[in-house]
């Protein structure tokens, strides 16, 4: 299983309230499909851009509350607007997510990591800010650690996926930190290992697990199935770092991945976390 910031909606989780199943699965569907757009297919960059413009025009008819009366005729935008209305959800975080995808159709280089930040709180984050706003707990604390996972997990999948990104001419890893490492682009194309590859992805796992850590406490501050859930989540994306490391940071040859053992240490973990 890959640590993705999509992947990780709880869609199909039995920790996940019934009531809420409808909700999640809405904001789900809008939010992998927008993602599908910037990514998948033959589409040329301009047609990527003016799908993900559609996007943001159907977007700005829910804000405006015509959807309510006037139903989108896009089944899937009218199911996100009764979402909105009943849930009295922003779109703000919506549109971050459509600002993110339209960056991924043109910049594929990072050039420092308040740059991959700035990326991440529209790509990951938004997911956590809407997530808390369907159980009503999106108080500035909780946001705060939520971004926190949110961003870590999102890292995670960069650190995880570098041999899959380089694929699609992506590179995550800052440019500022490849330099300082002394890692050059050629060497990632090669999946070289030598110099200062493993410096610098124990420099990436040790951050991103510092960020994780950081907003762990959300996980034991929200009560009931929320709070189990973000545990797992939690335990999952450290245990991917745990992968990373136990292969000698060559993500090139053994991407991590969680099996069923993984699972079974990450359960024991989230309960006592």
């Amino acid at each position: 299983m890959a640590v993705d910031h999509y992947e990780n909606f709880p869609v199909a989780s039995f920790l996940l309230p019934r009531r809420l199943v409808p909700a999640v699965e809405a904001i789900y569907a809008f939010a992998r499909s927008a993602d599908d757009l910037a990514d998948e297919g033959d589409a040329a960059p301009e047609e990527r851009l003016a799908a993900l413009q559609a996007y943001e025009r159907e977007l700005d008819v829910i804000a405006a509350g015509k959807a309510v009366h006037n139903p989108p005729k896009d089944p899937m935008f009218a199911r996100l607007a009764a979402v909105v209305a009943d849930y009295r959800l922003s779109v703000e975080p919506m549109r971050d997510l459509l600002s993110a995808f339209r960056q991924d159709v043109v910049t594929h280089r990072y050039a420092d990591y308040p740059a991959l930040l700035d990326y991440c709180n529209r790509s990951a984050n938004p997911v956590g800010k809407m997530m808390l706003a369907l159980y009503d707990a999106d108080d500035a604390r909780n946001v705060r650690d939520s971004n926190a996972i949110c961003t870590a997990l999102q890292l995670i999948n960069f650190w995880q996926d570098v041999a899959i990104d380089l694929a699609k001419g992506r590179i995550y890893l800052p440019q500022e930190d490849l330099a300082k490492h002394g890692v050059s682009e050629s060497a990632l194309q090669a999946g070289s290992l030598e110099g200062g590859w493993r410096p610098l992805m124990r420099f990436e796992v040790e951050r991103a697990r510092a960020l994780m850590l950081s907003g762990a406490p959300l996980a034991r501050r929200l009560p009931g199935r929320i709070g189990w859930e973000l545990r797992m989540m939690i335990q999952g994306g450290l245990r991917i770092l745990d992968g990373i490391e136990a292969a000698d940071y060559d993500v090139f040859r053994q991407r991590p991945v969680l099996k069923a053992p993984d699972w079974l240490a990450i359960g024991w973990r989230a309960l006592w976390m």
